[in-house]
């Protein structure tokens, strides 16, 4: 593992054994390095795209808490490396659950998506390699892990939260692709009340661009139904005024974090 550090803001490039790939780890640590009870981390997933902006979002306004609401935190970016075409590929890998069939919506239709189905892989590479990487070189908090999705990994955030809902404290899935295979997350939910009823320390903030369409209907649709299992301490959904599926990350996040912060 090759590291820089800048400005309080390492980088180097993981190879994952569960995954059998490479990704690049972006940390920004906050000013003092020691922490009575360590501190809140954050795991920006797609983290080439959103590392910075979280990043500058704790930088900023972690200086006032008291009126931000935003304190000290480490934010872990994890990036795919490669080309824009390979790192899209390994997204859709990386980032949907196993199934024995794929529906694709008709926009999708007769493109080269690459594999599927790697979520299972990708959240052992999180778990039980990154986290305790993470946890040798920090003082970390664990219990005040957050996980940060938008899009494609805002679908792996949601399914990280029933399949595994004791790896973070705090899911933030932001426009989640709720639609992949037909879908199938909204069938998610009936296996999570079965498995989770008794711990409910879990908090979910989602977010959609007022102008993404059908995905505000999932997001509303989703959220209605997990809010009549009574399964969160916490859980919001915010539609952002004249956003959409490209513009909604850089105008959500300060929410997100605040989210995440309390």
């Amino acid at each position: 593992m090759d590291k820089v550090i800048l400005a309080n803001t390492e980088e180097w490039i993981f190879h994952s054994e569960r995954t059998d790939y490479s990704y690049t780890i972006k940390v920004a640590l906050p000013p003092s390095s020691l922490h009575e009870d360590g501190y809140p981390i954050i795991y920006i997933l797609d983290g080439n795209s959103y590392f910075q902006f979280a990043r500058d979002v704790i930088r900023l306004q972690s200086k006032n808490a008291l009126k931000t609401f935003v304190s000290d935190a480490i934010i872990v970016g994890i990036g795919h490396t490669g080309e824009d075409k390979a790192a899209s590929k390994r997204r859709f890998l990386d980032f949907t659950a196993p199934s024995e069939t794929y529906i694709y919506p008709d926009r999708l239709k007769g493109k080269d998506l690459g594999d599927h189905g790697g979520a299972g892989r990708f959240l052992e590479f999180l778990q039980e390699e990154l986290k305790p990487e993470l946890e040798r070189r920090y003082s970390i908090n664990k219990e005040k892990q957050a996980l940060f999705g938008h899009s494609l990994s805002g679908l792996f955030t949601l399914w990280t939260m029933f399949t595994a809902p004791k790896a973070f404290q705090t899911y933030l899935a932001i426009s989640p692709s709720i639609w992949w295979n037909n879908h199938e997350m909204l069938t998610f939910k009936d296996w999570f009340s079965d498995q989770s009823k008794k711990d409910k320390k879990r908090r979910l903030f989602m977010a959609v661009g007022e102008l993404e369409g059908f995905m505000v209907d999932d997001a509303q649709k989703l959220l209605e139904q997990l809010k009549t299992q009574h399964l969160f301490v916490d859980s919001d959904l915010y539609v952002a005024p004249e956003e959409n599926h490209a513009s909604v990350v850089p105008t959500v996040l300060s929410r997100a974090i605040r989210f995440a912060n309390e």
